[in-house]
């Protein structure tokens, strides 16, 4: 990490908008507990007071910070400049590569929402109140502290690297489809949609969204594997398929 004195580094921030940027350094004076959130801030009251910077909450709840930090995906406001300076390295501060850039750390994530109004919505069996087994609902819980930071779109490299954002929704909706599929009460069938518009076979498991994660949730292991299961018990399980072509059912044979 550059110093430019006993209490004071250098952060590089990218600036400019989706036509031309680029990186440029700001003297920061360190206190005690800084986030990454609390040196943008620093750098908006003495450098750069046009520097733009989504936040809300500064307390990992509401998503608004997410950013890159050194080219890894992080919440500004959870990600401590302690853990940079003792280890000696720079810090660089990007915003999300997957999404057009509106103007410095801003993104344009509105392709997200879009996609969340595609999903079908709940569809309950009968009228509450119902009666479920505990275990159900603890499946389903740990989708619901999603806080849509959507660091986990970001770091996907189907969307990332390839873009293919009219073939894959990415973990973020893979994620809603499987709190939809995986209730006992909703008794919509979501697997032609998980596989044809969901995109769910583009996922490679390489589990980097559950790495970057702020709420910890197993996006992987526990919704995008199960949802591939799903999947593959439908169209590719060759008992199934033979049964389905018995009764003249091409309609669900895979594409």
């Amino acid at each position: 990490m550059s110093a430019t004195g006993a209490d004071t580094i250098t952060i590089w921030i990218w600036r400019g908008t989706r036509e031309a940027g680029g990186e440029q350094p700001y003297p920061v004076e360190l206190q005690p507990g800084m986030v990454v959130l609390d040196a943008v801030h620093y750098v908006q009251a003495h450098h750069a007071p046009d520097l733009a910077v989504r936040w809300n909450c500064k307390a990992a709840h509401c998503g608004s910070c997410g950013a890159e930090v050194n080219g890894r995906p992080r919440l500004l406001c959870k990600t401590r400049l302690d853990d940079y300076v003792r280890r000696g390295e720079e810090v660089h501060v990007r915003p999300m590569k997957t999404f057009p850039v509106v103007r410095d750390l801003v993104p344009d994530v509105s392709w997200n929402y879009r996609t969340a109004r595609r999903i079908p919505a709940f569809a309950p069996r009968g009228t509450a109140p119902f009666r479920l087994w505990q275990r159900d609902v603890d499946r389903v819980q740990e989708f619901r502290r999603c806080i849509e930071c959507f660091l986990c779109q970001d770091v996907c490299h189907v969307l990332r690297e390839h873009g293919l954002t009219d073939r894959y929704m990415g973990p973020r909706y893979l994620l809603k489809l499987a709190e939809r599929a995986m209730s006992p009460v909703d008794q919509a069938d979501r697997i032609p949609f998980v596989k044809h518009e969901g995109g769910v076979d583009w996922c490679n498991v390489t589990r980097c969204c559950s790495e970057v994660c702020p709420e910890g949730i197993e996006i992987t292991n526990n919704a995008i594997i199960p949802l591939k299961e799903r999947v593959a018990d439908r169209y590719w399980d060759p008992v199934r398929r033979l049964v389905r072509r018995a009764r003249r059912r091409p309609d669900l044979d895979p594409a």
